[in-house]
């Protein structure tokens, strides 16, 4: 009986926990989606907007539904964002989902991944920029939440180094006690000044047999 007992209450107890809290995805723009009419030259909705009646956190998607006549650019550094071009972007802190698309009206769906707690700014550069000075563009602040998911969390994979060509072995530095590394200085070894005076003697005694 007691046993019966224990056991609803950790039914009770487990159907009454506050479920976890679960990430969610964003589309862009909401049913505008992410596009710029090249005739009014306008975006199809106010982005800005839209992200200010969001709330982000990290493991959060933001959901793309574009086509290939806009890109999709993410960047952490407030400099490019303003400036609608990614010129003078570095490599770790400015990424270009989409672009470069030689069939233009190519329908896309691009999902980029809420990584980095804080300010996160989004922009298109395509027809040089125009798009973003037009509205193609916005800032999110992202919170921690429960933060991220181990499919999000895991640490990116090391860069890839090209091997050595065949046949040059790196062979790491000698060390001596003291941790000194050991360099040539010019001078002959020990072991070379030795082998040299063998090579003296046996001269010379070669020149006396001879006579």
């Amino acid at each position: 009986m007691a046993n019966l007992v224990v056991t609803i209450l950790l039914i009770s107890a487990a159907a009454s926990a506050t479920p976890a809290a679960a990430y969610t995805n964003y589309t862009v723009g909401g049913p505008a989606g992410w596009f710029f009419n090249a005739t009014t030259n306008t975006s199809s909705t106010d982005f800005s907007k839209w992200a200010a009646n969001q709330t982000f956190n990290l493991g959060d998607f933001l959901v793309f539904k574009t086509n290939s006549n806009q890109t999709v650019v993410q960047t952490y550094n407030e400099t490019t964002y303003r400036s609608c071009s990614t010129d003078d972007s570095l490599d770790n802190d400015t990424f270009q989902y989409s672009g470069g698309n030689n069939q233009f009206g190519e329908a896309l769906t691009i999902a980029v991944p809420l990584t980095i707690e804080g300010l996160n700014y989004y922009f298109s550069d395509a027809d040089d920029g125009v798009q973003c000075e037009q509205g193609m563009r916005f800032q999110i602040a992202v919170k921690h939440g429960v933060g991220l998911p181990p499919s999000l969390s895991q640490p990116p994979p090391p860069p890839y180094a090209e091997p050595p060509p065949e046949g040059e072995a790196q062979t790491p530095p000698s060390t001596v006690p003291g941790g000194a590394q050991t360099k040539n200085d010019g001078g002959l070894s020990r072991g070379a000044k030795v082998r040299e005076v063998v090579c003296i003697l046996l001269l010379c005694f070669g020149i006396l047999s001879f006579y």
